[in-house]
């Protein structure tokens, strides 16, 4: 019973997946992240990054932060192919979670659409960048994908917030194996049954 209950949500997301390329039109994806801090904001193109991925070279604020440091260059390209395998089903299930509200909230206060840090606005704009940037990704996620996939010309990306942030969560792969192995709608048994 519950392997059908799963079939039936794969093929339910699916369906809706299909309709939403079918029906909708294309939404427009980020092409630009502003980082602010205060009354002041630099921005670096979603095409820089990818330029800077494939080639190492870097132009403007990019140029700018990875000239500071040489070591910085490392750390970007590794931050941003930093990958994680999730399933669409567990993501779209644990999004939807309290616990998972709680987290994307939070993710709400430091990423938001450029002049609308309002959560009723950046929390359906993060959900939407997870499950397209994973079915783009073919279930594997990383920032790229994710900011790519975001509904939004301009994405803020709060730096007094993200460093509040930083010191709580070490990595987005260990939060996200912590609940890829926990169970989500209730408790496992020893012999491996799930209890209500």
């Amino acid at each position: 019973m519950k392997s059908n209950f799963i079939n039936i949500i794969k093929y339910g997301l699916s369906f809706l997946i299909a309709i939403e390329v079918i029906l909708i039109p294309e939404t427009k994806s980020a092409e630009k992240i502003a980082f602010v801090n205060g009354i002041f904001s630099r921005t670096v193109s979603i095409e820089n990054l990818e330029k800077f991925l494939e080639t190492g070279t870097a132009d403007g604020f990019l140029k700018t932060i990875v000239n500071m440091d040489k070591n910085k260059s490392k750390e970007i390209i590794s931050l941003l192919n930093e990958e994680a395998e999730m399933s669409l089903v567990l993501t779209s299930k644990l999004m939807n979670t309290k616990i998972g509200e709680t987290i994307i909230k939070r993710i709400a206060q430091i990423i938001y659409p450029m002049k609308l840090p309002k959560e009723s606005i950046s929390i359906p704009a993060i959900r939407s960048a997870v499950i397209k940037g994973l079915d783009t990704g073919q279930g594997k996620l990383n920032l790229l994908l994710f900011l790519k996939s975001y509904p939004n010309k301009i994405i803020t990306l709060d730096i007094p917030a993200l460093y509040r942030v930083i010191n709580k969560v070490e990595s987005i792969s260990e939060l996200v194996r912590f609940f890829s192995n926990s169970p989500l709608n209730g408790t496992i048994s020893k012999d491996g049954h799930e209890l209500d």
